[in-house]
């Protein structure tokens, strides 16, 4: 494939602030100056809700897009060329005009246990851990009812310092986000796919763009890795099927190994009294149709559940 844009081209990369986002966006760069030399990236920070407030909770601050309503808005209006985006912070469906042209290679999608005292099955009971997702909240009262759940927010490094020297005894964090900083060192315990269902698109990279913007989206072309993106459609099609957004109790993973497909899904009540999980292996083809089919029977086994009471 040819050069896209011409030698002297800029392409304007938006991205948020945080020094995660940062060190994503770095590598989304590296990547496309190794099949563009030439191309010229112009980082440019755009500043999000959910990056402005650290403290509010995520659901008194409205939740959904928090920290992509802003770049999808500086796309739309033509400030930056593409944005790059955790694919777990996006919304089920994007705003019109935009999609998504790529998604990386997926790291780690598991969450994590930060604490010195210990893994999630060894904590005191009454011991506090640190979580903002309901998702999140939702699989620990499961798992440790008697633990006490306290509200975390701010980046990566303060939940890992309030994790580890207080006031929290433990938080959960996506271990992509510590493997991309570099402080797997910090890490207690990974949790297991199974028993705790990562977000729908977690560990992923998604890079959006207008939908119209056909120099990029050819670009984009060679850093989309077909299988990560087959994978997360059907993640995000669970999500939508169910009506969920990014801050909601819902958590999906799908995985290809050869010819097998297997998508994990959990939903959890809006109070979070009731639960479902569930997996099912299929063709790979099949992940979107299967995803979908999940979603209705879980809707309905909730249903019948919270009638049932």
């Amino acid at each position: 494939m040819g050069q896209v844009f011409p030698n002297n081209g800029t392409l304007r990369v938006g991205t948020r602030g945080s020094a995660l986002a940062l060190r994503q966006t770095e590598r989304v760069v590296e990547l496309l100056n190794q099949h563009f030399p030439d191309l010229i990236c112009d980082v440019q920070v755009v500043s999000t809700a959910g990056d402005r407030d650290k403290q509010t909770s995520l659901q008194i601050l409205g939740g959904q897009g928090i920290f992509a309503k802003e770049l999808q808005l500086a796309l739309t209006t033509g400030e930056i060329d593409m944005a790059v985006h955790s694919v777990k912070d996006l919304t089920s469906i994007l705003p019109p005009g935009l999609k998504l042209g790529a998604i990386l290679e997926r790291e780690d999608p598991r969450d994590v246990i930060i604490s010195n005292r210990g893994r999630l099955e060894e904590l005191p009971a009454g011991s506090t851990i640190g979580t903002s997702s309901r998702r999140r909240i939702a699989l620990i009262k499961r798992l440790r009812p008697d633990l006490e759940i306290a509200d975390l927010r701010g980046n990566i490094d303060t939940r890992i310092r309030k994790a580890t020297e207080g006031p929290l005894d433990a938080a959960v964090i996506a271990a992509a986000g510590v493997d991309r900083m570099g402080w797997t060192d910090s890490v207690t315990q990974h949790l297991s796919i199974q028993e705790f269902v990562p977000a729908p698109g977690q560990g992923a990279l998604g890079i959006e763009v207008r939908d119209d913007n056909h120099r990029v989206l050819e670009l984009l072309e060679q850093l989309n890795e077909p299988q990560t993106a087959m994978c997360v459609e059907a993640e995000r099609a669970f999500l939508r099927a169910v009506g969920g957004g990014c801050t909601s109790p819902i958590g999906a993973h799908a995985r290809i190994e050869g010819d097998v497909a297997t998508l994990t899904g959990m939903l959890a009540t809006e109070n979070l009294e009731h639960m479902c999980i569930d997996t099912i292996n299929c063709k790979p083809f099949e992940l979107a149709d299967r995803a979908h089919l999940m979603a209705a029977g879980m809707l309905e086994e909730l249903s019948m559940e919270v009638r049932h009471r």
